[in-house]
C-alpha cells in the first residue's frame, strides 16, 4: 500500500544529477528544510540546547540533500567528495546520545531527500518524532532513583575506613566510594560517595547519623553532575 513511498521524484535511483530539473531540485530543498525544522523542534523537546546546535540541525538535512543530489549516480565525484569530508576534522567535544542520535536523524532525512524519496523521508520524520516525544514523555529508561553525590568530612585524626558502611547500607540502595581527599591544609578528609537513596524523604535522617560519627563536620548531599556538552 506504501509502495509508492519508495518511488524518487528523480525517476530511478541511479539517475544522474544532469536529469535533475530545478523544479525537482527546489521541492527536495523545500522538503529538507521542513523536515529539518522538524527534526530541531523534536531535539528540543524536554532537552537543554543551544541554538546554534538547534540552527545545525535544522540546515543539516538541506546540506547532505544538496550533497547527495550532486553526486548521486557520478562514481568520480562521489570518490572526492569521500576524499574531501576525509580532510575535515571535527574540532569540538563529544556531544550527548540524543546530540549523536538527532545529527544522525537530520543526516538519513537529508540522504532520504537527496535521493528523491520525499515520501518516504516525511514518513520517516513523523516515525522518528513520535517515538522519540513518546519515549521522552514516558518513564521507559528513567532510574526510579538517581545517583547522588555525598561528601562527609572527617578530622585528619579519626580512623574513617568503613565507618560509614553500616549508615549507608541501611539508607541507601547502594553506594560506592568515589574519592578521597585531604582539605582544609590537610586538617580534614573529604570522602565523597555516589550512592541511590533506599526510599525518598530520608536524606535528613541519614545526615544526621552521620553526623554522629563524624564529629558534626560539614556533610554535603547533591545530584552527581553531568557533563555539559555541546556540538
Amino acid at each position: 500500500m506504501l509502495d509508492f513511498a519508495f518511488t524518487s521524484v528523480f525517476g530511478t535511483a541511479d539517475s544522474l544529477v544532469a536529469g535533475v530539473t530545478s523544479a525537482e531540485f527546489l521541492l527536495c530543498c523545500l522538503a529538507s528544510l521542513v523536515l529539518g525544522a522538524v527534526s530541531a523542534a523534536v531535539y528540543t523537546f524536554r532537552n537543554d540546547y543551544t541554538k546554534s546546535f538547534v540552527v545545525t540541525l535544522a540546515l543539516l538535512p538541506l546540506i547532505v540533500q544538496a550533497v547527495i543530489t550532486l553526486v548521486n549516480g557520478n562514481l568520480g565525484a562521489g570518490i572526492a567528495v569521500m576524499g574531501v569530508f576525509n580532510l575535515v576534522r571535527f574540532r569540538s567535544i563529544p556531544g550527548s546520545a540524543k546530540d549523536i542520535g538527532s545529527v544522525f536523524f537530520a543526516m538519513a532525512i537529508g540522504l532520504a531527500c537527496g535521493m528523491g524519496f520525499l515520501t518516504l523521508a516525511v514518513l520517516f520524520t513523523v516515525i522518528v518524532s513520535v517515538a522519540n516525544v513518546a519515549y521522552s514523555i514516558s518513564p521507559f529508561g528513567k532510574q526510579s532513583e538517581p545517583a547522588k553525590t555525598l561528601t562527609v568530612s572527617v578530622p585528619e585524626d579519626l580512623e574513617f575506613s568503613g565507618m560509614f558502611d553500616d549508615v549507608l547500607a541501611a539508607f541507601t540502595k547502594s553506594h560506592e566510594l568515589i574519592e578521597i581527599r585531604t582539605t582544609n591544609m590537610g586538617s580534614l578528609y573529604q570522602i565523597q560517595y555516589r550512592i541511590r537513596m533506599r526510599e525518598a524523604g530520608q536524606e535528613k535522617q541519614m545526615i544526621d547519623a552521620i553526623r554522629c560519627l563524624n564529629g558534626n563536620l560539614r556533610v554535603t548531599l547533591g545530584m552527581t553532575p553531568t557533563m555539559q556538552t555541546s556540538l
